[in-house]
């Protein structure tokens, strides 16, 4: 059974289906990341740490086509957490929030068996990007390499070591092009639990499945927390969203179709609880 599913659907709000929830003209969104859960504190930095635990929860905002504000950030800390640890963390949470002109202005402390972090973000959004704008017939395409998080996480558990700069400890979030390209989108989404998963959410808000285009492999498919961007948009604005792409030097790829008949979904294994 999918519990995250299954959790998600005994809850009765019209605001629940996106990345966040839209309400006027403000978006609430909110992430956990958490301690052998997410991540091993072996694998990484309290500066690593608290970039990705912000940059994961800035991504829904992006995806979206929001700005960030503010955040509300909860941290769990465990007993062996030390005063620099904390400093550390911090600065961290502090200074990738400003990076996206957002702010941190509360949250929680408590004590913990393991280091949580949960936050809140509060964006805005005139013209928020949802998934429920999908339309019979629009091209899906993911924005840059899949796979790497994944095959990063997977030497992370054998022991070894990679490299400082992987998109497992730091993804790559596409404002620029979000901005640029919005008006030529139908729907999008971050990928956070893979492209497999996330496209079959974003179809499966109006019932529609999918024609390929081009193969995707396992390796590509099945690799979460990746955090680049899943999108819809019409066969006609193809060229003009290529153009954007290569403007803001973003790699783009169109995989399928979208269909209401004779389509297929991808198989899919929920990686959650």
């Amino acid at each position: 059974m999918n519990k995250e599913a299954y959790l998600i659907n005994k809850l009765n709000s019209k605001y629940i289906g996106d990345d966040a929830a839209v309400v006027g003209d403000k978006l609430y969104s909110m992430d956990a990341f958490f301690e052998d859960v997410h991540f091993k504190r072996e694998w990484m930095s309290m500066w690593q740490i608290g970039r990705k635990a912000m940059l994961i929860n800035i991504s829904d905002a992006i995806a979206m086509n929001a700005e960030p504000k503010y955040a509300l950030v909860t941290l769990a800390l465990p007993k062996e957490i030390t005063t620099n640890d904390i400093d550390e963390l911090l600065e961290a949470l502090e200074k990738t929030a400003k990076d996206f002109e957002c702010e941190i202005i509360g949250g929680d402390t408590i004590a913990g068996d393991k280091l949580h972090i949960s936050i809140t973000i509060i964006s805005e959004s005139k013209n928020p990007l949802l998934r429920s704008g999908v339309e019979e017939g629009d091209l899906l395409a993911y924005t840059g390499k899949l796979g790497d998080s994944k095959k990063d996480l997977e030497a992370l558990f054998r022991g070894d070591i990679i490299s400082s700069n992987s998109r497992f400890y730091e993804p790559t979030l596409r404002r620029e092009f979000m901005k640029d390209v919005r008006e030529y989108l139908n729907s999008g989404m971050d990928i956070s639990d893979g492209l497999f998963c996330d496209t079959n959410k974003l179809l499966a808000t109006q019932d529609f499945s999918l024609s390929l285009v081009k193969e995707i492999s396992d390796e590509v498919g099945k690799s979460g927390e990746e955090y680049e961007l899943l999108i819809s948009f019409a066969s006609k604005n193809l060229d003009r969203v290529k153009i954007i792409a290569e403007q803001t030097s973003v790699p783009l790829t169109v995989f399928a179709r979208v269909v209401k008949e004779n389509g297929v979904l991808f198989e899919c294994k929920n990686h959650h609880f």
